[in-house]
């Protein structure tokens, strides 16, 4: 089976069949060929059988047309490909490093056949795109573009400086970007059993086991290098662990008769136990650092990572699964059952033949933050990065079940305003489960799941509608309700495929893996490139006409900066406005922390304090409580924002950044095209230069607008960091009441901490005001200087009109179809 099966299969929403077609060594070739009796043993299922046979005899008529086109081609061009060979031994002379795009060759001695023969294998990429092209499927053309690039590249020399500029702008276009989708809930929920279905591999991520680690993120990506299913094991570093130790070593010295019920007590011990078994016990934590107990993963003491690499899943699942969880209580000295993870920081699966996960990765994340920095770090970081985030949870009670929301309400605001998360699903697993279904017919379980999960939908949006912490970084249009059942997806006994929503959710993946498109980037960059490099080739006697062009472009781009400025300004001087009026509501903040104190009557308080305060402020505990100190404080300030920063940084990137002003930034230069017709292939080049460094600044303000709202919530927590560490020192009679006082006794003595955080928000706000004019005025203004003004000698640029021609058809069908041939 090739790319081009697969993809097509994809295309036509038949992904699921991949395997079958994979089975049965199904190739571009064989694909055409197909008749009813062997289609019917490929796809068993009537509805996707009738798809597959009407998008085969489209394909099958598009390649009939193709052929007959190419044939057209190859009449009108044969008389000139022998003369093609010629020109291409002497460019072949003149640049060897092109080996990698045409062949090393030798005319002496042939036949005029011989070369002929040559002849096809010599063309330039534009040439030989039109005789082996397919169709118009985005991987056929990308491939075709890169080699024309390629080409190009290969022809231009480096001795003045508009060819320089062209080589780097040719390396330049291939920038990669990968979608995350975070996927969060409790253990049991059907997390592993959700992605082992979306990707068709049943037993790649281990389930069930109640003792699963919840420190260790699980990226599942595809493997685009081999055919093996690859484990990378990203290690903490030595020093990280044993600071660890010794944070375990004072705590468990400190709590010797800590009730085994206390969380932190409890995590200690997991993972003490789960690395040493009982020997921890009996050992001094220094020893607990000798070289033995790390004698299987070799790289963790030599700070590299460790590779893990099998021909299937069930093996790979097998070796990876002790560094993600442990499957049992480990026996001592079991060291067939020893588990790892409490040493592991990430673990990146990559599985082959996966189209789907192209541009995704899947992320399979613990509910909230780790005690150990680089971990935290880690997770902080890639829920930032999340574009789509799932809630998993059992469909029973979905709607009441305080695990889910509280874990979303945990992370709105850093996926949220302190993110750049678009989508969330609420992901409601185990649809299938029906009570008393002994006793009912396959069709009456079939209705009762389909009224149930009708009624869970409706349950869970109401529920959304009353969380106004979630709501307040999100709209009613970004939140979606999905039923599953993974089960029957694979087995299909009461539900059909399109029922168990889990094609639903491959949909909108594939939609996600799509919606980037690394091919219309590619493309468009290409097609600026080429233009401008035909442009300055055949570029005529006439200065003075470009030195006018110059002068409307400089005079357009300080308006359109002034007017980027303006907005810029606007946004900060609102968010002053807001933030001044959050910094007089401080009280409110206080009033929150009052309230968690109160609880000081309870008889647990005093252990969740000390583990809050020993924690910088944050913990969740056993039962799923999430509390965040530093996020209490700042929600005076963050509240007073919350919904301007939601408008002024939409994290759908299209909905336009403070007002839609970069979107909307021009040169004007479709109306100079009209008017400087010369230098038209230039203006065409500084167009799509528009477009990308618009591209590029949305990526800018995108990860600009995370660090300023963030850093509200950081300078609070930095201002607090004395304050806990004076609270950890507190022991004896007393200490829940001295805890206390020292904490309010700082937030009283430190209301400026507020003043400070406003201050710090605002001088970031001016930090990426001064990026974007800066990024958009250099580019520019280079662009503008190298396509106008430099001076390149004619003869060293390459001839690329052939190039252009078959760039910008490819070019328009990608993009023009939305927004119009810009050349028209």
């Amino acid at each position: 089976m090739d790319d081009f099966v697969r993809t097509k299969l994809v295309e036509w929403g038949l992904s699921e069949w991949v395997e079958k077609f994979k089975d049965e060594q199904i190739d571009s070739e064989s694909l055409c060929e197909l008749d009813d009796q062997e289609i019917n043993n490929l796809i068993t299922k009537a509805g996707p059988r009738v798809k597959f046979k009407k998008n085969l005899k489209l394909l099958k008529e598009e390649k009939n047309t193709n052929q007959e086109t190419v044939i057209s081609f190859q009449c009108q061009q044969e008389h000139e490909d022998v003369a093609d060979v010629v020109q291409c031994e002497q460019e072949h002379e003149e640049a060897a490093d092109v080996v990698q795009v045409f062949p090393a060759t030798s005319d002496t001695g042939k036949r005029k056949s011989d070369l002929e023969s040559d002849a096809s294998r010599l063309q330039s990429p534009a040439k030989r795109q039109c005789q082996s092209m397919p169709g118009f499927e985005e991987p056929t053309i990308l491939s075709n573009v890169k080699n024309i690039m390629a080409f190009v590249h290969s022809r231009l020399n480096e001795q003045d400086k508009l060819s320089a500029f062209l080589k780097k702008k040719i390396s330049d276009l291939e920038i990669k970007k990968r979608e995350l989708v975070g996927v969060f809930g409790k253990t049991g929920a059907g997390k592993s059993s959700l992605i082992n279905a979306i990707i068709k591999e049943k037993n790649l991520l281990p389930s069930g086991s109640i003792n699963a680690c919840t420190s260790v993120m699980i990226k599942v990506e595809a493997n685009k290098h081999s055919s093996n299913y690859e484990a990378e094991i990203e290690f903490i570093t030595k020093e990280e662990w044993n600071e660890e130790l010794w944070s375990f070593h004072q705590f468990l010295d400190n709590n010797k008769n800590q009730e085994k019920e206390d969380d932190d007590y409890h995590d200690a011990v997991e993972k003490l136990s789960t690395l040493y078994g009982e020997e921890w016990k009996e050992k001094s934590f220094e020893n607990l650092m000798d070289r033995k107990y790390f004698k299987e993963i070799p790289e963790f003491l030599q700070s590299r990572r460790k590779m893990l690499t099998c021909e299937s899943a069930n093996e790979l699942s097998a070796k990876f699964v002790k560094y993600t969880r442990s499957d049992s209580k480990q026996e001592e000295g079991d060291e067939g059952k020893k588990c790892f993870w409490p040493l592991v920081k990430c673990v990146t699966v990559r599985v082959p033949n996966r189209p789907l996960l192209q541009h995704l990765t899947l992320v399979d994340l613990p509910g909230n933050g780790d005690c150990n920095k680089s971990r935290d770090q880690m997770w902080k970081g890639i829920v930032g990065d999340c574009s789509t985030v799932w809630i998993v949870t059992e469909i029973n009670r979905a709607a009441s079940e305080k695990a889910a929301w509280g874990i979303l309400e945990s992370v709105s605001s850093l996926i949220g305003n302190g993110g750049e998360c678009q989508q969330i699903h609420f992901i409601c697993t185990k649809s299938d489960l029906v009570d008393d279904s002994d006793d009912l017919s396959s069709a009456d379980i079939h209705d009762r799941i389909v009224k149930r999960n009708i009624q869970v939908k409706d349950g869970v949006r109401k529920e959304f509608n009353k969380r106004s912490k979630i709501k307040t970084h999100f709209t009613d249009d970004s939140f979606k309700v999905f039923t599953v059942s993974s089960k029957e997806f694979l087995k299909g006994k009461h539900l059909s495929s399109e029922e168990t929503e889990i094609t639903k959710l491959k949909g909108f993946l594939q939609d996600l893996n799509d919606c980037y498109s690394e091919t219309v980037n590619y493309v468009s960059g290409a097609y600026g490139i080429l233009s401008l490099i035909e442009g300055a080739r055949c570029r005529k006697e006439g200065v003075g006409k470009a030195d006018d062009v110059c002068k409307v472009l400089e005079k357009n781009m300080t308006e359109q900066l002034d007017q980027v400025k303006r907005a810029v300004d606007e946004a900060i001087k609102d968010f002053e406005q807001c933030l001044t009026e959050g910094v007089k509501n401080s009280k409110t903040s206080e009033e929150k922390l009052k309230s968690f104190l109160d609880r000081d009557k309870q008889p647990s308080f005093f252990k969740t304090l000390q583990a809050v305060v020993r924690k910088d402020g944050i913990h969740k505990t056993k039962k799923g409580e999430h509390i965040n100190l530093n996020t209490v404080l700042a929600s005076c300030l963050t509240d007073s924002i919350d919904e301007k920063f939601r408008k002024t940084f939409p994290n759908d990137v299209k909905g336009g950044s403070f007002s839609g002003v970069i979107s909307r930034f021009s040169l004007d230069t479709n109306s100079l095209i009209q008017k400087y017709q010369d230098v038209k292939l230039q203006l065409i080049f500084l167009q799509t230069e528009e477009d990308k460094i618009k591209t590029k600044l949305n990526k800018i303000i995108l990860k600009g607008k995370k660090i300023i709202y963030n850093s509200l919530t950081e300078a609070i927590e930095k201002n607090m960091k004395k304050c806990y560490e004076d609270a950890r020192k507190i022991s004896g009679n007393g200490a829940l009441k001295k805890m206390r006082k020292t904490i309010e006794k700082h937030v009283s003595l430190n209301r400026n901490m507020y003043e400070d955080a406003k201050k710090t928000m605002l001088e970031k706000m001016n930090e990426l005001m001064m990026i974007i004019c800066k990024e958009l005025k250099e580019t520019m203004d280079h662009s503008i200087k190298l396509s106008l003004k430099a001076s390149a000698l004619s003869e060293s640029l390459p001839d690329v009109s052939e190039h252009l021609e078959t760039v910008q058809q490819h070019y328009n069908e990608g993009k023009g179809s939305q927004e119009g041939d810009i050349t028209s």
